[in-house]
């Protein structure tokens, strides 16, 4: 079992890292998106990811060997690439149609749906604290979208659409997330990072159309460019951050994603008013996604908070002294 350095301020400032990185993606994106397809715009961002991890573990030798996996794991691939690719492409498209804050907070849904096929196909428990974080997750929906319920449950709208295909990202996400935990036990983690975006490239490449680069201004270019760099730096700050900090701390860390992107946007749109559109939310939306936040972030502590719980409950009952006349 992999135990934690104990470097919990370094693990806290990369898992820190890491959320400022995902919150702010959205916000570059959609500014990409203004000239790029969502297919182009995701070919790019898994070509230039794929191919730094192919250099790096090739000056490392530690290249991995297709040939070295099962069937049944050959299939895992498979499942992971498609599971990935989908997410990142519906992703974009969802975030055409939703804002930034929007769309990163409905992506919460995607560990909560990993953590149900956990369930079902590792068979982890399902603890009374994380029925509690679904408790005060599923109500932050309901008041974050306080202002559009009747338009989402009674029109085929645009932002009905948006909504919808964002779960669908979550989904794939989870999907990818499941056959991903079970290619670990055969390959490192780089290992199976680059080989899932580099099939992904290969898989949109068809779709994809590069000669949009050329169509970018030189905002938009290096946002593109940074985009691509959030891939690779956002998840190696990830990966270092669980070498140093227990797991559950630094995913509930990266829960707050959301209200990063959303005091971002309030921020850029003051700066940038012509470019970052600000979100029209009212009191009850604002709470709504504080208590998404908060559910999503009690989900990831809770096996770690009952453990603590249990283990202090063991050290009270051994130091207690035994009933007289026994």
């Amino acid at each position: 079992m992999h135990v934690s350095s104990g470097r919990w301020l370094y693990g806290f400032l990369l898992a820190l890292t890491t959320t400022m990185l995902w919150g702010v993606l959205p916000i570059m994106l959609k500014e990409v998106l203004k000239i790029m397809d969502p297919y182009t715009v995701t070919w790019y961002r898994l070509l230039s990811a794929g191919l730094v991890l192919l250099l790096w573990l090739a000056a490392k030798r530690r290249l991995p060997s297709i040939r070295s996996l099962s069937t049944r794991n050959r299939g895992l691939l498979v499942v992971a690439v498609l599971g990935l690719a989908f997410n990142y492409v519906l992703y974009l498209m969802a975030l055409n149609r939703l804002s930034a804050g929007t769309m990163q907070l409905i992506i919460q849904t995607a560990p909560v749906m990993l953590m149900l096929g956990s369930m079902l196909v590792f068979r982890e428990r399902f603890g009374i604290g994380q029925v509690l974080g679904l408790a005060v997750l599923l109500p932050g929906f309901v008041l974050f979208f306080n202002q559009r319920l009747v338009e989402l449950m009674t029109q085929m709208s645009g932002y009905t659409l948006g909504i919808l295909i964002a779960i669908a990202s979550a989904f794939s996400w989870a999907l990818y997330g499941l056959a991903q935990k079970q290619l670990l036990t055969v390959w490192s983690s780089v290992s199976v990072m680059m080989v899932i975006y580099l099939s992904c490239a290969a898989l949109i490449w068809p779709l994809a159309t590069p000669s949009q680069l050329f169509s970018l201004n030189a905002v938009q270019t290096w946002l593109l460019l940074g985009c691509c760099l959030n891939t690779l730096v956002a998840y190696g700050a990830f990966a270092e951050a669980l070498a140093h900090w227990e797991a559950s701390r630094v995913s509930a860390t990266v829960t707050t994603t959301p209200l990063f992107t959303f005091s971002l946007v309030a921020l850029g749109a003051m700066i940038w008013p012509g470019v970052i559109e600000p979100e029209i939310l009212n009191s009850l939306a604002y709470l709504g996604a504080l208590l998404v936040v908060c559910g999503s972030a009690l989900i990831a502590l809770a096996p770690s908070l009952m453990n603590s719980l249990k283990q202090r409950r063991l050290r009270r009952l051994s130091v207690t002294p035994p009933p007289a006349g026994s």
